[in-house]
C-alpha cells in the first residue's frame, strides 16, 4: 500500500473521530433507579450532567438507601452511554476496535 494513501486514509479517520466524539458529547443518555425515583443523565463521552430525585424518596432517616438509588442511577446511565460510545465509535472504525488511542 502507498504511504501517501496510508497517511490519507488516517487523516480520514482521524477526522471522523473528531467528528465523532463531538457527536457524542451532544448525545444525552438516561438511567434510572427506585422505578424511575431517581435518575441520572450522562452524555455520550460519560461526563455526568444531570439528576433528578423524586421527593418520595428522600428521607432524612435513611439516607443510605437514598445514596444507593443515585449510585444505581449513575451506573445505569454511564453502562448506557459506554454502548452507545462503543457502537458509535465501532461504525466509525469499522471494528478496529483493538488500536490503541482510537477511543
Amino acid at each position: 500500500m502507498n504511504m501517501n494513501k496510508l497517511m490519507q486514509q488516517a487523516q480520514k479517520m482521524q477526522a471522523g473521530l473528531a467528528r465523532a466524539q463531538e457527536e457524542l458529547a451532544k448525545i444525552k443518555v438516561d438511567g434510572s433507579s427506585g422505578g424511575g425515583a431517581v435518575k441520572a443523565t450522562v452524555n455520550g463521552q460519560g461526563d455526568l450532567v444531570a439528576i433528578s430525585i423524586s421527593k418520595d424518596v428522600v428521607d432524612p432517616e435513611d439516607v443510605e438507601m437514598l445514596e444507593d438509588l443515585i449510585l444505581s442511577a449513575v451506573k445505569d446511565a454511564l453502562n448506557k452511554s459506554k454502548e452507545t460510545a462503543a457502537s458509535k465509535m465501532s461504525a466509525l472504525t469499522g471494528g478496529l476496535g483493538g488500536f490503541p488511542g482510537l477511543m
